[in-house]
């Protein structure tokens, strides 16, 4: 297959969930790592160090693959791919930074506005129909947020724009990693995700080096690992079912980080944020149903 050849776009519904929600706990997973690894030393350095392993197994797996690092990069969107990377880079250094100004529990509160962005879009910027229904799920969701965020009361500071830069900005790459799946690979996007971001942070990272404990290594090495699995399964999610699917199952990462946050973190999980949890896990819920009924009749 040249990279010029369009790949057939799957809309298997049921497997692209499953998919969404085994990348959400893993995430959270992750999530809980970089927080504690970023508070022991700095962002940038935790991002720059967990690129550098993304990198060298990407290249790894693309020669085991494609038989070559060239074919392994052959790519029909090469200025998408390294835009899309340095997307990623920035909202990961901005997200894990807002895990440090308002713990895991806040950020996601206010991160779980990513899944509506890429819904509402995911019309206008790939094509993909949203019927009426999926635009009331999404709307219930939205709604389920306010209850989250408590309109008035401090999560509104400048602390939480932080959080909402990150959702705008993964919002843009999952939707850039949709587009380029119509004639990249996964492997491909993987490749370049790999190996532009750990460029990009590598340029920024060495200026903030700082030493780590031997435990601190090893935590690293495991949250290299869940990055490495986490993306792939995200890459493999779009190219099996739409963005407007999957995307609201994604509200889900809202509860594991928040049981985390509690839990590990002892933050407070306020009554309104279990409430607004409810809501749009319910509204992906109800897109699953309607999915379910759009295959056995036309959409509405």
């Amino acid at each position: 297959m040249t990279a010029a050849t369009a790949i057939p776009q799957r809309n298997d519904a049921r497997l692209g969930i499953a998919l969404m929600v085994l990348t959400c706990v893993i995430f959270s997973l992750q999530d809980g790592v970089s927080r504690h690894l970023a508070e022991a030393t700095n962002v940038t350095m935790v991002v720059m160090v967990r690129f550098w392993f993304f990198a060298g197994f990407v290249i790894l797996l693309g020669r085991a693959q494609q038989g070559s690092v060239r074919a392994a990069a052959r790519t029909s969107h090469p200025v998408l791919q390294i835009l899309r990377a340095i997307l990623l880079v920035v909202e990961i250094c901005v997200t894990i930074y807002a895990f440090t100004l308002l713990g895991l529990a806040q950020s996601h509160a206010l991160f779980a506005a990513c899944p509506l962005l890429i819904a509402a879009l995911s019309g206008p910027v790939l094509g993909e129909k949203v019927g009426w229904r999926r635009w009331t799920a999404i709307g219930v969701g939205f709604l389920g947020i306010l209850i989250i965020l408590r309109p008035g009361v401090a999560v509104f500071d400048p602390r939480g724009l932080t959080a909402l830069c990150g959702a705008l900005l993964f919002a843009l790459y999952s939707l850039l990693t949709r587009f380029v799946a119509r004639k990249d690979s996964a492997a491909t996007s993987f490749f370049w995700t790999g190996t532009v971001g750990a460029v990009a942070m590598t340029a920024v990272g060495l200026f903030h080096w700082e030493p780590m404990s031997a435990a601190d290594w090893a935590l690293m090495v495991l949250l290299s690992v869940m990055a490495i699995t986490g993306h792939w399964l995200l890459i493999k999610t779009y190219e099996v079912a739409e963005a407007s699917t999957v995307q609201p199952f994604a509200y889900l990462q809202l509860v594991f980080a928040s049981a985390i946050g509690v839990t590990v973190f002892d933050e407070t999980l306020h009554g309104t944020t279990v409430i607004g949890a409810a809501v749009v896990v319910g509204a992906g819920l109800f897109t699953l149903w309607r999915e379910r009924a759009r295959r056995s009749k036309d959409p509405a």
